[in-house]
């Protein structure tokens, strides 16, 4: 489309909209489409002129997306997030009105996707003092939970009819702002309506994906490793081969999970997916090597918390103790194991600060995770291994 003159673009719109084409409507009112960039679509009040070629509704969600296009390409972007939430409500009173039909839905996916990408551009560029963070996004939010209401409350429409198709789509984008904005808990009574709906079969894959990615993530915060593990790992499995940005993102997280779990990720994939970071570290925790551990979480610190990371980062030190402890058990012989012996490779290996009774709690804690298998007799400083398996794998824990 060159410069498609702004009556003929209308003039689509309106077939569009009268042959219930959300397909053809959704390209035509995205933020991604070539046309806002046409000075001639951007339009600041476009009320006079849409209204002599639309009808009713369709005109008020076109006079808005024209207004967003008019800020948008000035960079107040903060005006062009108040136009696309004022198209995303009133989009959302035309979805209530029409019963038994889905087919706007892609318009919804659209307009929504749309909505919260302005809204990530707009705190970007907020500069006043009184400018709470995550304001906008919030108001976002809100705005899309106006569409998922609808689509969850369709419970009449038959099944190639009902809009709760729509509900994964709205659930992602809200994921994608809660995550944002840190407020995790109010993912949960989504993920309790997906669970329960009976369309989990009908969503698209791509959905599924982003899903899976999301709750993983959310079950590795809540310290739900088994969850995280099977949903991440589906993700990654199921992404396509040559979405080589999406992979990386899902292994940021599945790969300390799966090390939690005690798999070892391969030095091929972690070089493929250019997460070395991960190799040296992964090495530190199996030889039980804390100096190392230590230098490499203070060298890749910044990273770690850029990607949200780095307190299970920080988890993966248990099995480094665990480990080492395991290391001096195989070299002593013996079941009864000196406190002090412990004690004597933390302080070798950089840990000067821990004292006999730091050292018995370490233990302490490995052996209520089950990574020990005996007791401490604190009478004679000494840990009590099992005679049998007194190590565990860690993969048998779970």
């Amino acid at each position: 489309m060159n410069f498609l003159p702004l009556s003929n673009y209308l003039q689509i719109i309106e077939r569009a909209w009268n042959n219930r084409d959300g397909e053809k409507i959704s390209a035509f009112i995205s933020m991604r489409h070539e046309h806002i960039q046409y000075p001639n679509y951007q339009l600041e009040n476009a009320d006079a002129l849409v209204q002599r070629f639309l009808p009713s509704p369709i005109d008020d969600l076109i006079v808005f997306h024209l207004k967003c296009c008019y800020h948008f390409n000035r960079g107040s972007f903060v005006e062009a997030y108040e136009a696309q939430s004022m198209l995303t409500q009133s989009f959302t009173k035309v979805l209530q009105m029409q019963k038994e039909e889905n087919w706007s839905l892609p318009i919804m996916y659209t307009i929504c996707s749309d909505l919260r990408l302005l809204a990530q551009l707009a705190e970007k560029t907020r500069t006043g003092v009184n400018d709470k963070p995550g304001e906008i996004l919030e108001k976002a939010a809100e705005c899309l939970m106006g569409c998922f209401r609808v689509c969850a409350a369709d419970n009449r429409s038959s099944e190639e009819d009902t809009k709760r198709i729509g509900m994964l789509a709205l659930v992602n984008q809200l994921f994608k702002v809660y995550f944002r904005i840190n407020k995790l808990h109010l993912c949960k009574p989504l993920i309790r309506a997906i669970q329960s709906s009976p369309f989990s079969e009908s969503f698209s894959l791509s959905q599924q994906i982003t899903y899976k990615y999301f709750v993983g993530r959310k079950a590795m915060f809540d310290s739900d490793y088994e969850l995280a593990n099977e949903y991440l790992t589906y993700a990654f499995e199921n992404c396509h081969k040559y979405s080589v940005r999406n992979k990386r993102l899902i292994l940021l997280y599945l790969v300390p999970v799966k090390i939690l779990l005690g798999y070892i990720p391969s030095r091929y994939v972690l070089e493929k997916y250019d997460l070395v970071q991960f190799w040296n570290l992964v090495q530190a925790v199996c030889q039980g090597n804390l100096r190392d551990f230590d230098e490499l979480l203070e060298t890749h610190e910044a990273f770690f918390i850029q990607c949200g990371i780095y307190l299970i980062i920080a988890k993966l030190k248990i099995i480094a103790y665990r480990n080492l402890f395991r290391k001096v058990y195989l070299i002593l012989k013996t079941h009864q194991i000196p406190v002090e012996s412990l004690q004597t490779a933390l302080v070798y290996l950089g840990q000067t600060d821990v004292d006999l009774d730091e050292t018995e709690c370490i233990v302490a804690n490995l052996i209520y995770e089950g990574k020990i298998k005996g007791y401490i007799s604190h009478q004679h400083r000494k840990v009590v291994v099992s005679k049998q398996n007194p190590f565990p794998p860690l993969t048998s824990l779970h």
